[in-house]
């Protein structure tokens, strides 16, 4: 098909047929439940033949066969699926008309690529790794079913209604079986219990929330036998012998190596804390730091293996509520009447926190706290009977207690309900110790947390070898009861580390092509490989403490940078360093817009610079709002700070970032420009990257910010576009991938970030991408299977909207940072295995031992560590249609890494999901605060359109990214 039919405004009526499935895949099929029976069909792989990509998807969709898979016989035929997206139905069969996708009929038929063998390419050396070996026990294991009446919400109570159950009935009823329990409804035994099913009656001396007195309550637990847990299934997905991992075994296996830990520690999530492990560390305005370790069962290929890795998280000091006052307020409180602000950021700040009373000596009731008195405590009155007769707080603690209440000029706490609120001055509570501050942390308080996490990698691994040795796995009564054995010592992995790629510069400079060393080169002796012309800038000064002159002397070196390392600059402004308060940026930016307009009959400013003020507030975000979303500005911001201090390094890495702005490459890989990269070079490839960030935790009603990039060069593959939209808060799945509306002109109409970064790729290259590589960042691996489903059927839906049969074969990567591996030198006194920082040399890659016994991954450390314990990023590829070989992808993803645009430096994640999270983040201020109260599905910042799901559930778009915004990497 011509390249011309590949255009916006075409809408083609496409129905693709069933596909073949991949032989190799068909042995390896994952039983697996699609959860909800969200998401489409997913698109099968090729056979492994010599045949070109676009004659594979020509042999797919000629494809008329039906077939049988190999696990359960399902029939593969074409049919209409209904997808249950967000709030709404979509129906898939039915999404242009007639388009109409074939898919297996099971759920049970969706696999992931398999391991194409190992990688080869690179150094080997040994490294160590925080997994320890976990010995399969070989005894029965049995599930039971728990229910407790009356229900109890309360992980905490639930756990202590079965301890007291173990501890009356373990030596008789229970047939001295110790169970373990998970706090809601499961509870495991190794060995069958004598009975299927039993109740029975347990008491409890039941602490409340402290409105009613301290009394005995009786519990009803139920416990029924459900099934037995297959060990035998477990050992062979480990073996590698099947392909689904038995979740359930897994589950019980997890849940039994943390029962001793549960009794022991303070659990948050999947790990343990307590102020015993590390004297915990103040981080300010009444929070401390509390050390601890995380814990979770994973299958590997080296069998079943233990992660272990420390952990540190903010917790509530357990501090008299006067004094955290205090320290919240960062003033003296006792002799000051709160202002309505302070009174407003305290309620804040212990609303739903654990008190408990200290003025009736021994006898500590603990309470919630659900707000705080308007009035001080001298000024509150109560009804003491049906009477109407009031009493104060003062008094009633005086002769209830014999306490007399000092600071009777603070507000109280309000306590219980809020119809009956019981009021307790702040001097007479403590805050519970072992309570998690969930909200969001100051800079001090991060800075402070981040002193503490800090370790080097030796020290890492001490602590993680003594927190094993601590934990004593080999004295667990619950490891004993159900033969589990737990390694002391750390998996020891081959690895190979990946040689650094060559990179192009400009042939004018004196060094043409650089070799990295250790992860980083610099800009010395270089030009940028396309250096960009800035003939049209100006300077806004926010700063106030920032004189004129100082602010030209800034603006003429950036420019002198600018102009050495390989650009054209001009050194006059259009206009006068313009001076401007903070709380005036609108105005600001408008002005010096209109006025440089003028100047300049009508050509618009290429570039703006902005001198900010350190502590900035709102500022930064306000200005690129208006820059982006309103004026169509391209801006480059810096601080206050580097103003006055004035580096070559900084001044180096702002050039960087004007060069990509204004639509420059700073470097290339010689592979890409010599067409050498497999996979990559020979066709026409897309490399896309996306990320979803969500709100921080207590904003319930914020929506969820998705961000897309995609290369719009090529061979280079290294200038990324890219589009953002607000979706329905915490939701995952990035909706506008594609979507259609209709329209009362063109009727049903196509969109979506993936079909329109396709067509700008085609406008930018003139070829339409004969390839897709697709990164996906910032997915747990409970929600690959969803993830994949969904979004692999928008980018088949996204091509097939451009012109029949146009199907370019794809590659979906997770992209994972938030795991716990650690990887760590053989020996580090070897300074020829280790960078500066202690850790393990840019370009380590692990794909054996520590990873899935089947499926394809591999962790990456593609950077040089600064300082603590480098975290490598791990890669899982769900979906490849390319055929890539481990050292193919590898590699690829290793050297992409050395492309990006803001340093000189190799990064830790694969770029384009690096400029996906950059460009998420970035469109999280053009939400106002408007939009980020209202709650629903999903919006666009791409566009004006809102598809009928968005309208329905009522997130509001995001405000359209200007056209030559959205064209340059706006978001480094």
């Amino acid at each position: 098909m011509p390249v011309r039919q590949m255009k916006e405004g075409s809408e083609q009526h496409l129905v693709i047929k069933p596909h073949l499935l991949n032989p190799m895949n068909s042995a390896r099929k994952v039983t697996r439940a699609v959860q909800n029976g969200k998401g489409p069909p997913p698109p099968p792989q090729e056979p492994n033949n010599q045949t070109s990509p676009q004659e594979r998807a020509k042999g797919r969709r000629k494809s008329r066969v039906c077939r049988k898979s190999d696990q359960g016989g399902v029939l593969m035929r074409p049919c209409t699926v209904v997808t249950n997206t967000a709030n709404g139905l979509v129906d898939n069969g039915s999404i242009s008309g007639d388009i109409e996708m074939g898919y297996p009929s099971s759920s049970k038929s969706l696999s992931f690529a398999p391991r194409p063998g190992f990688g080869q390419v690179g150094a080997k050396c040994i490294v160590k790794a925080n997994h320890f070996f976990a010995e399969l026990p070989d005894k029965d294991l049995n599930h039971y079913d728990v229910a407790i009446t009356p229900e109890v919400s309360s992980k905490i109570v639930n756990r202590s209604i079965i301890a007291e159950l173990v501890r009356l009935y373990k030596e008789s009823e229970l047939g001295m079986r110790l169970p373990a329990y998970d706090g809601r409804k499961s509870l495991y035994t190794a060995g069958a219990l004598p009975f299927s099913r039993r109740e029975f009656k347990i008491k409890l001396i039941d602490v409340d929330d402290g409105v009613n007195p301290t009394k005995e309550r009786e519990y009803c637990v139920v416990i029924k036998f459900v099934a037995r847990v297959n060990l035998h299934h477990l050992g062979q997905f480990l073996a590698g012998k099947r392909a689904d991992a038995p979740q359930e075994a897994l589950q019980t296996l997890d849940i039994v190596l943390r029962e001793l830990s549960s009794k022991r520690f303070c659990p948050i999530g999947r790990s343990f804390f307590s102020p015993d492990i590390r004297t915990p560390q103040r981080l300010g305005q009444g929070l401390e730091s509390w050390c601890g370790f995380y814990q979770s069962i994973r299958p590997t290929q080296m069998g079943l293996s233990l992660n272990i890795d420390m952990a540190s998280a903010a917790f509530i000091e357990p501090l008299p509520v006067v004094e955290f006052v205090g320290q919240l307020l960062g003033k003296d409180v006792l002799s000051r009447q709160l202002s309505d602000a302070d009174r407003i950021k305290v309620k804040k700040a212990l609303r739903g926190v654990k008190v408990e009373v200290t003025h009736r000596g021994s006898f500590r009731r603990k309470y919630r706290v659900s707000g705080l008195t308007s009035q001080p405590t001298r000024e509150l009155v109560f009804p003491v009977d049906g009477n109407s007769t009031m009493k104060s707080v003062v008094d009633y603690f005086q002769e209830m207690y014999g306490f007399i209440i000092k600071y009777t000029h603070l507000p109280c706490l309000q306590v219980g309900s809020q119809k009956k609120a019981n009021y307790l001055p702040m001097e007479a509570c403590k805050i519970v110790e072992g309570q998690r501050y969930t909200k969001r942390l100051n800079e001090k308080q991060i800075t402070a947390l981040l002193k503490v996490t800090c370790q080097r990698p030796r020290d890492r691994e001490n602590d993680i070898l003594q927190t094993i040795q601590h934990n004593a796995y080999d004295q667990d009564p619950y490891a004993k009861e159900f033969g589990i054995k737990i390694s002391e010592k750390l998996a020891s992995v081959e690895a190979r580390i990946l040689p650094a790629p060559w990179l192009k510069y400009h042939d004018s400079g004196k060094e043409k092509n650089c070799l990295p060393q250790v992860g980083q080169w610099n800009m010395m002796n270089k030009k940028m490989i396309n250096g960009m012309a800035v003939s049209r800038w100006a300077c806004i000064n926010f700063s106030r403490s920032v004189q004129d002159n100082i602010a030209r002397t800034f603006c003429n070196e950036l420019g002198q940078m600018c102009q050495v390392s390989g650009m054209e600059f001009n050194p006059e402004p259009v206009i006068p360093i313009y001076n401007a308060k903070p709380e005036q940026v609108e105005k600001a930016l408008k002005h010096v817009y209109h006025v440089s307009m003028n100047k300049t009959k009508g050509k618009e400013l290429e570039l703006l610079l902005a001198i900010l003020p350190d502590n900035n507030g709102s500022l930064y975000g306000d200005l690129k709002r208006i820059c982006e979303t309103e004026l169509g500005l391209i801006s480059q911001c810096c601080l206050t700070k580097h103003v006055f201090k004035i580096t070559k390094q900084y001044l180096a890495n702002v050039s960087l970032k004007i060069n990509v702005k204004m639509g420059g490459r700073n470097t290339v890989l010689v592979d890409a420009v010599s067409c050498r990269i497999p996979l990559v070079s020979d066709i026409p490839t897309i490399i896309f990257g996306a990320d979803v960030t969500h709100p921080e935790n207590g904003e319930d009603s914020s929506p969820s910010i998705a961000a897309v990039v995609a290369s719009q060069d090529w061979p280079e593959v290294t200038k990324y576009a890219g589009l953002v939209c607000a979706q329905a808060h915490r939701q995952e799945l990035i909706q506008d991938l594609y979507k259609t509306w209709h329209d009362p002109v063109r009727g049903l109409v196509s969109g979506g970030m993936i079909r329109d970064l396709l067509i700008s790729f085609r406008k930018a290259t003139g070829q339409k991408p004969q390839r897709i590589i697709f990164y996906r960042d910032g997915v747990s691996e409970g929600q690959f299977y969803q993830v994949l489903l969904y979004e692999l059927d928008a980018i088949r839906k996204a091509c097939a909207s451009l012109e029949p049969n146009y199907q370019p074969p794809v590659t979906f990567v997770i992209v994972q940072k938030r795991h716990h591996t650690r990887l760590f030198a053989n020996n580090h006194r070897d300074r020829s295995s280790t960078d500066k920082s202690g850790n393990i040399l840019p370009g380590t890659v692990v794909d054996s031992k520590i990873c899935h016994p089947t499926e394809f991954d591999f962790y990456l450390c593609s950077h040089a560590g600064i300082q603590g314990t480098s975290r490598p990023a791990h890669y899982h590829v769900l979906w490849d249609e390319n055929n890539f070989t481990a050292d193919g992808i590898q590699s690829l993803t290793n050297n992409l890494c050395y492309t990006y645009a803001r340093c000189t430096r190799s990064v830790s994640v694969v770029p384009p999901a690096y400029y996906a999270h950059l460009a998420a983040f970035r469109a999280r201020f053009y939400a106002g605060p408007e939009e980020l109260q209202e709650n629903g599905s999903t919006g666009t910042g791409h566009g004006s359109k809102v598809t009928r799901a968005a309208g329905e559930c009522g997130v509001k778009p995001l405000p359209a990214l200007k056209e030559n915004v959205k064209r340059v990497m706006f978001y480094c």
